[in-house]
């Protein structure tokens, strides 16, 4: 390679060639996006990270110039040494459009056999293709856009956290199973048979540690692993923004990573958001939008009408607030002439899909309302409920009746659902804190209590009572962040006090030597004095791909994973050699 760019050395990217450069001679070098030619004229379209630049050859070019620039084909590599001049038919598409580079040398570094699909910005190739020999998918300008995108959020994000007083420090990427909500991905040890390292969920008790140590700011942005079903905002490892700091409370937590979104938003996409940023208790949020981390850009919010319509003689309604549940509708505006009684049957499995038992409607298109329920209810009566929820003509009206813990979120799945067919998402960024969460939640399958969030999380000092009696009503000192109906953040004040941590242990249905196996080092730290302290970790791949506009994390990450975890470049996970697994004590069970 060195000999074929002897004496070339690149002066400008494609991209950047400009009508401030006409007159100079330069060198630029890329990949053949397109090769045209003319007989006695000849085009090259350079691509780089940059852009694309068009070379042209014609019949002053040298002869064995112009004979080389015929013979090459997409993706070749070349490098191409010329002078810019302005271009007779000018691209406005093309940020280059005005200039040309006249080649008067060419260079062919590496020729390409033709690839398996067209490299170009808008593509309809089937993705397993291209993940498949993602190498060459990342030429696209759009990943690439992507990927540089998320190089500038790193360095912002650690200029920010510098400049505000925080150390970097790395954590370990083979350490001890403790439980985090997820499976661990496990690492088996050589030398100590039988036994197994995990890779981190989070670096949690790390920098908790670290507080203890006495570094009182900690910055990482670190890798993290879970072995969980996957979906378009998760991966099985990813990137953390993760933070914790000392001497602060809830304010001081959130505050700070207020004022880092907002520095992001301005230096990385020259977006100025106000703040303070709005707030909703977890109690609120379910109980208006559905969701714990709702896209509050529309309305469409849920609404109680238990009140009006207890005692009526529709059993599933009336059961349902007996049994201490409720009614609740949502009103898709301007819903009617969108949502036929099929597609309305269609919202009906996507209900019963999610936990449901059905969904009741009003679809008002003509002058009378069609009502599934309309047997039940005297016209006057319904009137009354559509004039109390804001159901008028041409809109749709859907009800559903059972426990909140199956109503709230399933109607909330359904106003994502319907916004996104009627089009009413608007654009722009709607940052929002959710608050105190519930510090357990009830485990249906172990018929037990489990941590929302972490067994380190802070109770409220007002719920402290609660834990024995009446753990459901222990709110946390916990918060997350979320941007347009994603989860960026989640974060919390941190139990410090041995005893009270070792008591949420036991609440969590942990025995003495379950605690003391799987986080003994951690309360024997506390023990030496612990400062009260708090944090969070954002998610890096998040942010990455809401403000990159993807529909999609892999769209923001060089080598992602598909669904079943597995990366289709490589072929990983694989398999490993007997000699391995007899060095490691290990016996497959299963074969693939």
């Amino acid at each position: 390679m060195a000999d074929l760019m002897a004496g070339l050395k690149r002066t400008h990217y494609c991209g950047e060639v400009s009508t401030a450069d006409v007159g100079k001679e330069i060198v630029v070098g890329g990949f053949t996006a397109k090769q045209r030619d003319k007989g006695e004229l000849v085009f090259i379209d350079l691509r780089d990270r940059t852009g694309i630049v068009q070379l042209i050859f014609d019949d002053s070019s040298d002869r064995a110039v112009i004979a080389k620039a015929k013979e090459v084909r997409s993706e070749y590599v070349l490098m191409a040494k010329g002078t810019v001049r302005r271009r007779e038919s000018v691209n406005p598409d093309l940020p280059t459009g005005e200039v040309e580079v006249y080649v008067t040398e060419l260079r062919i570094l590496a020729k390409a056999q033709t690839p398996p699909f067209h490299i170009t910005d808008e593509t309809d190739t089937n993705e397993e293709l291209r993940l498949r020999y993602r190498y060459l998918d990342l030429r696209r300008a759009e990943l690439q856009k992507n990927l540089m995108r998320r190089a500038n959020i790193m360095k912002v994000t650690r200029d920010f956290f510098a400049d505000n007083g925080f150390i970097e420090v790395d954590t370990p990427m083979m350490i001890k199973s403790t439980p985090e909500g997820a499976r661990d991905y496990v690492v088996p040890s050589r030398i100590h048979k039988g036994k197994f390292y995990a890779l981190p969920q989070s670096p949690q008790i790390y920098k908790q540690l670290l507080m203890v140590a006495g570094f009182d700011r900690y910055i990482q942005l670190a890798r993290c692993f879970r072995d969980e079903d996957l979906r378009a905002d998760r991966q099985p490892e990813f990137t953390q923004i993760d933070m914790e700091m000392s001497f602060v409370d809830t304010e001081d937590v959130m505050e700070m990573g207020e004022r880092y979104v907002k520095y992001l938003m301005k230096e990385v996409m020259g977006v100025e958001i106000p703040t303070p940023l709005p707030r909703l208790t977890y109690r609120d949020a379910m109980e208006r939008y559905g969701s714990d981390k709702p896209d509050i850009r529309y309305g469409m919010e849920l609404q109680d009408v238990s009140a009006l319509v207890k005692g009526c003689g529709f059993a599933v309604f009336t059961d349902a607030v007996e049994k201490g549940g409720s009614v609740r509708c949502i009103i898709v505006k301007n819903g009617a002439s969108v949502y036929t009684r099929k597609e309305i049957d269609k919202l009906t499995e996507q209900a019963k899909g999610i936990g449901a038992k059905g969904l009741a409607f009003v679809r008002w298109m003509d002058e009378k309302p069609s009502c599934s329920f309309a047997k039940f209810f005297s016209e006057e009566e319904l009137a009354k409920i559509l004039n109390s929820v804001g159901c008028e003509k041409g809109d749709v009206a859907l009800f559903m009746a059972d426990k909140d813990a199956v109503t709230l979120p399933v109607l909330g799945a359904l106003r994502q659902t319907c916004a996104k067919r009627m089009g009413i998402i608007p654009e722009g960024y709607a940052y929002l804190w959710i608050t105190e969460f519930p510090f357990f939640e009830w485990d249906e399958e172990s018929g037990s209590w489990a941590a929302m969030h972490h067994p380190f999380t802070m109770p409220m000092d007002e719920c402290l009572p609660y834990l024995d009696s009446d753990p459901g009503a222990v709110r946390a000192k916990a918060y997350d962040l979320v941007l347009n109906g994603v989860e960026l953040c989640s974060g919390s004040i941190r139990i410090t006090d041995s005893e009270l941590q070792e008591k949420m242990f036991k609440a969590l249905g942990l025995t003495p030597e379950e605690i003391e196996a799987k986080f003994g080092f951690l309360v024997e730290a506390y023990k030496f004095g612990a400062p009260p302290h708090g944090g969070m970790g954002l998610g890096l791949d998040r942010i990455c791909m809401l403000l990159c506009g993807a529909q999609n994390l892999r769209d923001v990450l060089a080598f992602p994973k598909v669904q079943n975890a597995s990366e289709l470049m490589s072929g990983c996970p694989a398999d490993i050699d007997a000699m391995q697994l007899e060095e490691l004590a290990i016996a497959c069970t299963e074969k693939p």
